[in-house]
């Protein structure tokens, strides 16, 4: 078999992909899997690193935010969109593959939009409880169009559409039984034991990031790219941590980094808060905390039902139809989480933190609802949608 998956831009994106190629390779163990991206994007980086080749096209996203040079940047788009499925027309003829998988994102439009004309099956993989612009456009040639959320007939043609929750990265999918010992053999029956494991492995995770196995432990993470508003929430407010007795291990995205360790080195907190721009190992850094505080996107969610830790959302405002917020509001509705408007986040967000960290029984209660909402196989269950529109 041979696969090409296209999308990318965020970790939103890219994270699926990587999950839904490694599904490929566990049962497909001979299937060619090529990555389709955007250049300059973080899938160039990431892509490689989990061992796939990818092809970057020089294409970009509509700007929405009315500005002079994004006016100039979208009447570049036209161009960009018409090389980017001229470069890709030669992708597939020299590639041939038997699938085509679209995970959103605009890199995915000129990828999938040409290999329908060509005559490629495609399946779209859609993470959001509102559909994105590019797989809206691409869902009426596409085969299968597999989905996290109910009602998404809404988007897209019911007859299509396949529920399967969305594929997280392996190690979180796996946070707890991945290291557990053999005697569970994949069942995780033995409830103490499980508890005493979990808890041996928070301690590792804790001395990891340089932390106290006894302290409150706060994972803070605004996307693979950061959150100004959470960042500035935490940078203004350093020293809460230290006088509450808190230690938070903080992932500021590229353009923060650099200021936050300044700043914590200058104040003098840097043994209570640990930054980080981007946390490779998260599976450890979610086992390390006693709470986490998240951005509120459609494969954050999912990883956080497995992860099953009290959880603040502060979902952005920055996106379409502000479905942040309406993922965010699916585990609210359940007493799964708390939700912290962005434009509050400053002014209100540690205090609810705070309080949140001082009630151990929402605490329990929390843990066990989101717990309750996890979905595992996913990427399992997009490859067993490829096999049947393969073998057909």
């Amino acid at each position: 078999m041979k696969a090409i998956i296209s999308g990318g831009g965020t970790g939103g994106h890219i994270f699926p992909a990587i999950a839904i190629a490694n599904a490929l390779k566990r049962r497909h163990p001979e299937c060619q899997i090529l990555f389709v991206g955007a250049e300059g994007r973080m899938e160039m980086e990431k892509v490689p690193a989990a061992g796939y080749d990818i092809k970057g096209l020089p294409i970009a996203g509509l700007q929405r935010k009315l500005s002079l040079s994004n006016i100039i940047k979208n009447l570049q788009l036209p161009f960009k969109i018409l090389r980017s499925r001229s470069m890709v027309k030669g992708i597939l003829q020299d590639f041939q593959p038997d699938i085509v998988v679209g995970v959103g994102g605009f890199a995915s439009e000129p990828t999938l939009k040409t290999a329908s004309k060509m005559g490629f099956p495609t399946l779209l993989q859609e993470q959001n409880s509102y559909a994105g612009l590019t797989n809206k456009m691409l869902a009426g040639a596409a085969r299968t169009i597999c989905v996290a959320y109910d009602g998404m007939e809404r988007f897209f043609p019911k007859e299509k559409i396949v529920f399967t929750g969305n594929p997280i990265r392996e190690n979180i999918e796996h946070i707890y039984d991945n290291e557990v010992p053999r005697r569970f053999e994949g069942k995780l029956s033995d409830i103490k034991n499980l508890r005493q494991d979990h808890s041996a492995l928070r301690t590792e995770s804790i001395r990891l990031f340089e932390l106290d196995p006894e302290k409150k432990t706060v994972l803070s993470v605004g996307g693979s790219l950061g959150a100004g508003s959470i960042n500035k929430m935490i940078s203004d407010n350093l020293t809460f941590f230290k006088d509450n007795d808190i230690q938070i291990i903080w992932q500021t995205g590229k353009g923060m980094y650099d200021d936050a360790v300044a700043k914590v080195q200058a104040m003098g907190v840097d043994s209570w808060v640990k930054v980080h721009q981007f946390i490779n190992q998260m599976d450890k850094a979610y086992r390390a905390a006693d709470v986490i505080i998240s951005r509120a996107g459609a494969i954050a969610i999912s990883e956080l039902c497995i992860v099953a830790k009290p959880v603040i959302l502060i979902p952005s405002p920055n996106v379409a139809e502000d479905h942040q917020t309406k993922n965010a509001m699916a585990l609210v509705d359940k007493g799964a989480a708390i939700m912290v408007r962005d434009a509050e986040c400053h002014d209100n967000g540690l205090e609810v933190l705070r309080k949140l960290l001082d009630n151990k029984e929402q605490q329990s209660s929390m843990s066990k609802n989101i717990g309750s909402m996890g979905r595992r196989r996913a990427a399992d269950k997009i490859v067993d949608e490829i096999d049947k529109i393969v073998k057909k």
